[in-house]
């Protein structure tokens, strides 16, 4: 146990090194949130396919309970029940366009953490950085409860509960709780808990912070205090349906999986549960009475209860969806919590954009017309009028728009169309379209992965550390 709290030291340390400018210190956020002799119960685990690369590289870590995917290389880093997804790293022979450049790929990609803890932490997609288009890098960082790191290289930063940062290069920043930032680079940068940035340079910038004395009932982290409120008690009341999953080696679909479709072997299935065609259903997410229609995904992290998708929906990583019915083509944001009630269900009509951390709690039924843009916290009627948009009427807004909390600048059209290009890439490498022949994704390709287990040293100096380990072809 020595060696792993020495450990644990050394990578607070860098953190903190790399986050001295903004004088901001790590450790009272980190030291209590997971007992350290609790890292020696779980094994981790990870995947091989005929379809990912196979190299993966562990050395002088800690990976309780966590998952791995594709090309990943891990060093002087605690990983404490993480995903860390590497299936659509980029390929040698690809090209990488950005820009106007074009970018030639001369080895497969990786992803590649060292010096960071990882709690919880989702990482996947590939490097979106043209200056490291071959490594996605994790360094000298620490995140904490579900927050999402998302093709973004990053280093010296800090991510409290349930933050994304997503398609971005960031340097030494820290990002508050519940926050979302999509902003191509970041340096030096203090985000506050619950802003929602979306930034495209000489395109646009979208701005919305939800106001802190409400967001503190959803999600509050303080120094020396353990995440508190809806969002963490929401998955803590759930915690024990995955607890068999992971005790089991051998566990039989407990519904009837499509031939094209795919049901990962650590997702929790409940009764009265439906998946139909191309639908793709990752590690980690959470079914209850739940309806799937023909190529909707329910990815890392997701929770979707007592509701009905009707198709090519995408429920993005940690987003939750309960008691709600969602048209055709609808996008729920990462880490979005949607809440109907049994009596007050939340309807959402086709082709609408729930933006990423959105919050709809409601009490009394509610309904969002089709084509709508929503974002921040929707408690009713009133709230919907101030935190939506048309997207027709958002794509025609050439200089700005303020709705509310929310601050626009820009052109609305590229940002519209941006969004509705992203939607049909994920449902497109999801396998959201396979005809039987052609369009096949992540749903037909993870039908069969081979999952293995690798365990800690039980006792002694080391542990708590993994052996280095080496896995290739």
């Amino acid at each position: 146990m020595q060696a792993l709290q020495q450990l644990f030291k050394r990578i607070i340390q860098r953190v903190n090194i790399n986050l001295r400018e903004l004088d901001y210190d790590v450790d009272p956020y980190t030291k209590d949130l997971i007992p350290l002799d609790q890292m020696t119960k779980f094994y981790a685990f990870y995947g091989i396919t005929p379809h990912h690369s196979l190299n993966f590289q562990f050395r002088h870590s800690n990976l309780a309970g966590s998952y791995f995917l594709g090309k990943c290389r891990t060093t002087n880093s605690i990983l404490y029940k993480s995903d860390i997804r590497g299936d659509e790293l980029k390929k040698k022979g690809d090209v990488y366009r950005c820009g106007k450049w074009e970018i030639p790929i001369q080895q497969d990609e990786g992803i590649d953490i060292k010096d960071s803890l990882l709690i919880k932490t989702l990482v996947h997609n590939y490097s979106h950085d043209p200056e490291t288009p071959e490594r996605f890098f994790i360094s000298n960082t620490a995140a904490v409860h579900y927050a999402n790191i998302h093709g973004s290289p990053t280093d010296g930063s800090f991510l409290g509960p349930f933050a994304t940062v997503d398609l971005t290069t960031m340097n030494d920043c820290v990002i508050g709780s519940f926050s979302y930032v999509q902003a191509g680079e970041v340096n030096h940068l203090y985000v506050d808990p619950g802003t929602v940035w979306v930034r495209s340079p000489d395109n646009f910038n979208f701005l919305y912070r939800y106001p802190q004395e409400k967001l503190r009932r959803y999600i509050d982290f303080s120094a020396g205090s353990l995440p508190q409120g809806l969002l963490i008690d929401f998955v803590n009341d759930r915690k024990e349906a995955f607890q068999r999953i992971f005790d089991v080696v051998n566990i039989e679909p407990s519904v009837t999986v499509p031939g094209s479709a795919s049901l990962d072997r650590y997702a929790v299935v409940k009764p009265k549960t439906q998946i139909n065609e191309n639908v793709l259903v990752s590690q980690r997410a959470y079914l209850q009475n739940a309806w799937l229609g023909k190529g909707a995904n329910a990815q890392e992290n997701c929770y979707i209860i007592n509701s009905r998708l009707q198709g090519n929906n995408v429920t993005a990583h940690g987003a939750k969806i309960i008691e709600a019915d969602l048209g055709k083509n609808v996008f729920v944001g990462f880490n979005s919590f949607l809440r109907g009630r049994p009596n007050g269900r939340l309807t959402i009509g086709k082709d609408c954009v729930i933006m990423p951390h959105t919050i709809i709690d409601i009490q009394e039924p509610l309904t969002i017309p089709d084509g709508h843009l929503v974002w921040g916290l929707v408690n009713d009627a009133a709230d919907l009028e101030a935190n939506s948009i048309a997207l027709k009427t958002m794509a025609s807004v050439s200089d700005h728009i303020t709705r509310g909390s929310m601050h626009f600048e820009g052109h609305g059209g590229k940002f519209v169309t941006a969004f509705k290009e992203r939607i049909h890439h994920i449902l497109e490498a999801n396998g959201a379209f396979y005809d039987g022949t052609q369009g096949e994704g992540h749903a037909q390709r993870n039908q069969n992965i081979s999952f293995n287990t690798i365990q800690p040293y039980p006792e002694g100096d080391q542990q708590g550390l993994y052996p280095t380990i080496l896995i290739k072809p």
